[in-house]
């Protein structure tokens, strides 16, 4: 058992000072002035910390990414510690544009390593492609039986790298992750990557205006890339969907475009609830010219999801509310129930921050993962070094 004294808790919403006690994986009590008379209760002095959720980041290419530029632009695999740093205690990993030199069974082996290592771990079955790759040959199928699957992700759309797919196309596999989402109590969600190409979000809005799958089946990412696929994205929220803003690409991108602006501005129109992000971590963040040829790349960083919400929270948005995309927002979208969230029955996942907003501490699970900005807890590989 671990017992937080004195903490300032966010759930996100603001509690006050309190105690918060956390049982195996789970927390139990979130009190003022708790007292628990039992052996090997580990207490941990929280006076002057802030307790928030740990931070789910729902877009991570945790096998490493990329390939738009041939063999030796393939980014390099998701490092353990660099989650625990980045105050991620939940992570969705994804393929992306490559689908043959990475699979699925790999991605789940990672996911799985992941896990065992410390944190929680699922992945969307697919690529950019249509028809999706599969572990089973049937999205349903993948996402009722196993385990880590919650949805098909990242399907590319409006993009010069996407198969083009048909309405039709896009309406079926639709269909089938929200029959399998529904068989198994999972999202089902469709992750959808959005290009820059001129169509935008507007396969999207043809399917939900011209079938009965709910708009929150889909969750397009990376809205925030240009400001006219951004203002497009009205309509889409204005209906009642959710879009993702992506952490990594804040160095290309016009400051208007950075994800804490854009929450900011969309928060004023009552949107905050709608709005995630996600940091498309070990992505390859490749360069085209106007020709669509490939002119270089960078790399995504897990890091950079807090960092926009901490910048919210320094640039006058609450931090309640600067909480929500990375945490209760995203847990609503991707239906994980336990997650996202500071209240008794809640998985045990909590980040401390320190008076300046930057990460002190890292529960997971209920397993002190990082204390006092001192990792306790290593990837097995890394530990070796």
């Amino acid at each position: 058992m671990i017992l937080l004294k004195n903490a300032t808790v966010y759930s996100p919403q603001p509690l006050g000072v309190k105690d918060i006690l956390l049982a195996v994986d789970k927390i139990v009590a979130i009190e003022e002035k708790l007292t628990v008379c039992l052996a090997n209760v580990s207490v941990i002095d929280c006076s002057n910390k802030i307790a928030v959720p740990g931070f789910i980041d729902s877009h991570v290419h945790i096998l490493g990414g990329g390939g738009e530029g041939g063999f030796r632009t393939r980014t390099y695999e998701l490092s353990f510690s660099d989650l625990v740093r980045a105050g991620i205690t939940t992570v969705v990993g994804c393929l992306g544009t490559d689908g043959v030199t990475r699979s699925l069974e790999s991605l789940y082996a990672k996911a799985k390593a992941l896990e065992e290592e410390g944190v929680s771990s699922y992945i969307y079955v697919g690529s950019y492609r249509v028809p999706p790759v599969t572990l089973t040959g049937s999205i349903i199928k993948d996402i009722v039986l196993i385990d880590k699957v919650i949805g098909v992700g990242e399907i590319a759309i409006s993009d010069h790298r996407s198969s083009q797919p048909t309405l039709d196309e896009l309406k079926r596999l639709a269909a089938d992750a929200r029959i399998g989402g529904m068989l198994s109590g999972k999202a089902g969600v469709v992750n959808v990557h959005v290009g820059d190409g001129p169509t935008m979000l507007e396969p999207l809005v043809n399917i939900v205006k011209t079938s009965e799958i709910p708009i929150t089946q889909f969750l397009p990412t990376h809205v925030n890339r240009n400001s006219k696929l951004l203002n497009s994205s009205i309509e889409w929220l204005s209906m009642g969907g959710f879009i993702d803003l992506t952490t990594s690409i804040g160095e290309l991108l016009e400051d208007e475009l950075l994800p804490w602006r854009v929450f900011k501005e969309f928060s004023e129109h009552g949107f905050e609830s709608q709005i995630t992000f996600s940091s498309d971590g070990q992505g390859s963040l490749p360069r085209f010219d106007e020709k669509g040829n490939f002119v270089g790349l960078d790399v995504g960083k897990v890091s950079s999801l807090y960092e926009q919400a901490k910048l919210a929270a320094m640039h006058a948005t609450p931090l309640e509310k600067a909480l929500l995309p990375v945490t209760k927002n995203v847990a609503k979208i991707l239906k994980l129930t336990h997650k996202g969230t500071l209240s008794i029955g809640m998985d045990a996942d909590i980040v401390l921050l320190d008076q300046d907003l930057n990460i002190d501490t890292v529960i997971a699970r209920g397993k002190i993962l990082m204390l006092n900005k001192e990792q306790i807890v290593r990837g097995t590989f890394e530990a070796r070094n």
